[in-house]
Parts: structure tokens; C-alpha cells; sequence
């Protein structure tokens, strides 16, 4: 069979002196493609006649009377004769979904029950036990319970937290209907302003916590203590704090 003939390998047609640097310049190489050949010919083909848009800026409108006849060009929309001094503030156009229609999705190793470990805020470190998701933030709702490592009923977002093996059934467990995203709404302290009449007025607000909340923390941790009783040594490990130390990777480990 005869030896079918090699491709020759694709290469430039500039050869280089070193890397980087060719032997001819831009200028050259353009005039060895013969481009500016190409261009008179297509310069001296005649153009298709394209229709050109009528200019709709503007209105030509008849005028009527005696020194007045003829028609004029008028603009088609008038300009607005009051412009404000300043720029007013005005909403982007946006493709995105506002906070209160997006899906809040959860983990599917987080569900009601789960024992988390929270990895942020003044209770960092400690064991709480998952209740729910409120809508429509979709942040968690967890309780330590309050007896056992003083965490009371509050929000957590599940980017904060860490979800164990560890899990208690809590399907017999009624949570008030109140516990929503207006009942952990932050309040409002009231601060002293210096009026007529009241200007050693300096004390300010400070937050106390609600009876409301006393009386919700007791109801659902009165539910969920005789739940932990049953099963051995989960009190102290809700008690206990998660910590590391040298030489331990939180990737390497199976909560």
C-alpha cells in the first residue's frame, strides 16, 4: 500500500526569533494576508438600497392663518418644564427574588429532634436540641433546654450550626403557636431625651425578659427533659461544651 502522505503541522506563519517575539511585524503579516485587496473589491460592489426609518422625534403639524400658513416640525413629545435640583432616589430594575419569597432549604441532616452544635454567638460551643423551622426566615428554632446549659428558646441560622447523629423523638412534643418569627422580633429600649421638665431623665431601658417567654421556656422544656432521661448519658452530653484540641480535625470527625 502506498505510504499516505503526512499532514504537515499547523504552525505560524510568522516564525520566531525567541519566544515571544515573531520576525515580522503587525503591519507586515496583515499586508501578507492581502486584506486591503478584499476591502476595495467589497468597496466597489454597489449597496443593497435599505429603507431609512422615519424620524419619530418629531411631528410636522399644519399651521392655519394669514401670515402664519405652512407647516412646522414639532416635537412629538413635550419636555417636562420643572426639573428637580436634586437627584431622586429611584429602585433598580432586578432579576432577583426578594428574602421573603426565595426557598428556605433545609439540610437533610437537620430535622426535628437532631442535637446541633452552634458554631457562632454568646452560646458557641454548647448542644441544643432542634424544634423547627420558622417561616417565613427560615431560620431554626432550638432550645438547650434551659435547665441543663442555660441556651433559651431562640433563632439560629443552620450555616452556624452542626448536625450529629444524635436525635430523640420529639413528634409528642406541642410547641405554643406563638413561637414565630414576630415573637423573637427584637424590642425597641426606650432612651432619655432631654425635654422641658425632664433633664435628669438619664436612665435608660434595659431588657427584661418577658413573662410571655418564662412561661413558653417552661412549657416545652417540661416536655423535653423526661425525653432525655430515658436514654443514658444524654443529660451530661447535653451539658457538655464541644471543644478542640491540637491535633483534632473538625473534617476528620463523625458527630
Amino acid at each position: 500500500m502506498p505510504d499516505k502522505k503526512k499532514k504537515a503541522k499547523h504552525c505560524s506563519r510568522n516564525p520566531t526569533l525567541i519566544r515571544g517575539v515573531g520576525r515580522n511585524s503587525r503591519s507586515k503579516m496583515w499586508a501578507k494576508t492581502y486584506m486591503y485587496e478584499r476591502i476595495k473589491k467589497a468597496l466597489k460592489k454597489p449597496r443593497a438600497k435599505t429603507e431609512t426609518k422615519k424620524n419619530t422625534r418629531f411631528i410636522t403639524k399644519e399651521i392655519g392663518g394669514d401670515k402664519n400658513g405652512g407647516t412646522r416640525k414639532v416635537p412629538a413629545s413635550r419636555t417636562p418644564k420643572y426639573y428637580p435640583t436634586e437627584d431622586v432616589p429611584r429602585k433598580l430594575r432586578s432579576n432577583k427574588k426578594p428574602f421573603s419569597l426565595q426557598k428556605k432549604k433545609l439540610r437533610p441532616s437537620i430535622t426535628p429532634g437532631t442535637v446541633l452544635i452552634l458554631g457562632s454567638g454568646r452560646h458557641k460551643g454548647k448542644r441544643v436540641i432542634f424544634l423547627k423551622q420558622l417561616k417565613p426566615s427560615g431560620l431554626l428554632l432550638v432550645t438547650g433546654p434551659f435547665k441543663l446549659n442555660a441556651v433559651p428558646l431562640r433563632r439560629v441560622n443552620q450555616i452556624y450550626v452542626i448536625a450529629t447523629k444524635t436525635k430523640i423523638d420529639i413528634s409528642g412534643v406541642k410547641l405554643p403557636s406563638r413561637l414565630n418569627d414576630r415573637y423573637f422580633k427584637r424590642k425597641k429600649l426606650r432612651k432619655p431625651k432631654h425635654q422641658e421638665g425632664e433633664i435628669f431623665d438619664t436612665e435608660e431601658e434595659k431588657y427584661s425578659v418577658s413573662a410571655e417567654r418564662k412561661e413558653d421556656q417552661v412549657k416545652v422544656d417540661s416536655q423535653i427533659l423526661p425525653l432525655l432521661q430515658n436514654e443514658k448519658h444524654l443529660k451530661a452530653y447535653m451539658r457538655s461544651v464541644f471543644t478542640l484540641k491540637n491535633g483534632q480535625y473538625p473534617h476528620e470527625m463523625v458527630f
